[in-house]
């Protein structure tokens, strides 16, 4: 029998959430009535069997289930058991809707700690719930028109994962995906051709979309043209009379990662709709959903980079190469410490956002975030895949094969830098944001301004910034160079604030001194950083 010593144990079996100094401290500071709940959420989620079920349900992709078996058009979906088992307890957890069940201050940082840690675990069960967590503001604000308003809102409340395909008033919760995007145009949503016609009280949809975002919710805010516009509209899956609306799935995406998640294309065929928003309206309707699943690009974004280095990190103290642990060696020390920074940074950033959504949240801070948002979103998803990759190959062959979530992590990282936006997009809403919102800018440059003092690579940066921020108008093609600056800018700020002195000054050193390598390989530290100090603080 071969020999299996010099291999790490398993890291399942953690409490995600107590193993987060950085974390817990940020909980805290914010929300510290949510401390008890996310350790129990953290053990559920740290649990074998969570990973289990996370690695069955991307082993077992959903399947398109067209038609039954008497030849009848159902269009419907067929899952895996672990991902119902997953979004039963994410739901019951409240992650897609507790902020706005149980308003409180720091109901919004609480619950993307929440999101954070789902995404250590498992992705695809993350895309439904975002798009339902977004979705409530909207409802709130342009569902007057919408036949059983109250009740769409109440099912959007539930916390009882109920997976039948039934009419809302049946229904114990549900479920709200998003529909924009065309063949024709991608991002470009302007130039969508789905057209909507008045049917009644009601409206008919018809027309297509190329990625239809889990088709199997109880409704979708989708895009379409009509006499008066490009609006939105929510399409039920099924009519409040039983029938299956006629949305036709032609086929489900075969996809890079994000396997154990439906995405489709479909066909409306005169489907049920009604309107959300004023008729020519709909990408500002629509939009207001966006900036919350931005934020959660950010956080889940932040989440992957968390599992795939505390993997990195777990092994390397356990495996002895050339007569002393991994994580001994001063370059894969320098490496680990890294992307711990990165890490750290992430979270700090995606945090800085939820605060911004918080209900009692500052007008200047809510401003901010306008610009922010898009910004945070294009670095942090960027760096997500890169950290992954980094962290994979800190195992080696080990974090190449698939009995390891770190494959997984990998395929995962670039949904969320594609999805909501692809870094050009979000990269020009920075830009558009800027120009149409100076007092953003203002509002964005006094936020990060009361941070001086503390760093001097942070202050000789932050002047770079607030040049390029007041002038008038941004180069074209320049725009990623600004996002990036601004991501990296509140990222350390966030550090510097909140953070250990021995993390804030390395970020800063490492990447905002005027000699910093900036999306370099990781590993290329500076000399006087701690590595082991650094991974000290990364995982308990």
């Amino acid at each position: 029998m071969t020999d299996a010593s010099n291999q790490p144990p398993p890291f399942e079996g953690r409490n995600l959430f107590e193993i987060d100094i950085a974390l817990r401290d940020a909980v805290a500071r914010d929300a510290g009535w949510a401390s008890p709940a996310l350790t129990a959420w953290g053990a559920t989620l740290g649990a074998f069997d969570t990973y289990a079920l996370a690695d069955s349900a991307n082993r077992n992709p959903p399947a398109l289930r067209a038609f039954d078996r008497r030849g009848e058009r159902i269009d419907d979906v067929a899952f895996h058991p672990a991902w119902h088992e997953l979004l039963r307890m994410a739901m019951a957890a409240g992650e897609h809707c507790a902020p706005w069940r149980a308003p409180q201050p720091g109901a919004q940082v609480a619950r993307a700690a929440m999101y954070y840690l789902h995404a250590q675990v498992e992705n695809g069960t993350q895309c439904p719930l975002t798009m339902t967590y977004a979705c409530v503001p909207v409802l709130t604000r342009h569902a007057t028109a919408l036949p059983q308003a109250d009740t769409w809102r109440a099912r959007v409340l539930g916390d009882a994962y109920d997976p039948r395909p039934l009419p809302v008033i049946e229904k114990r919760s549900a479920l709200i995906g998003m529909g924009m995007t065309e063949r024709q145009g991608g991002s470009d949503v302007r130039t969508n051709t789905t057209r909507a016609s008045r049917d009644g009280e009601a409206w008919r949809l018809t027309g297509h979309k190329w990625f239809f975002s889990a088709p199997q919710c109880d409704a979708h805010l989708v895009l379409a043209q009509s006499d008066d516009g490009l609006g939105c509209f929510l399409v039920p899956r099924i009519a409040p009379d039983g029938a299956r609306n006629t949305i036709r799935i032609n086929r489900l995406k075969d996809k890079l990662g994000n396997r154990s998640n439906a995405s489709a294309e479909v066909e409306f065929e005169r489907a049920l709709a009604w309107p959300v928003g004023p008729a020519d309206r709909g990408i500002a309707t629509i939009l207001e959903m966006v900036q919350y699943t931005r934020l959660d690009c950010v956080i889940g974004s932040a989440g992957i980079m968390r599992a795939a280095h505390c993997f990195a990190l777990h092994n390397a103290r356990h495996r002895t190469t050339f007569g002393r642990r991994l994580a001994d060696h001063p370059l894969m020390a320098r490496v680990l410490a890294d992307l711990a920074l990165e890490s750290e940074a992430a979270l700090a950033l995606a945090l800085h956002l939820a605060r911004a959504c918080e209900s009692g949240a500052p007008d200047a801070v809510r401003a901010a975030a306008r610009i922010v948002t898009p910004a945070g979103k294009y670095w942090v998803c960027k760096r997500a895949i890169a950290v992954a990759a980094e962290a994979l190959e800190a195992l080696g062959g080990n974090g190449y094969v698939e009995e390891n979530p770190l494959p997984r992590f990998y395929r995962e990282a670039p949904v969320n830098s594609i999805w909501e936006g692809s870094g050009n997009i979000v990269c020009l809403d920075v830009a558009r944001a800027m120009r149409r919102e100076p007092e953003a800018v203002d509002a964005l440059l006094e936020g990060m301004r009361a941070t001086r003092g503390a760093n001097a690579h942070f202050d000789r940066h932050l002047a770079r910034l607030e040049r390029a921020l007041l002038t008038t108008e941004v180069v074209p093609g320049d725009e990623r160079r600004l996002a990036q600056a601004i991501a990296l800018t509140v990222a350390a700020a966030e550090l510097v604030r909140h953070a250990p002195a021995l993390i804030a000054d390395a970020y800063c050193a490492s990447r905002l001194a005027d000699d910093a390598p900036g999306g370099a390989a990781f590993g290329v530290l500076p000399g006087g950083v701690d590595a082991d100090a650094v991974l000290a603080r990364t995982l308990t």
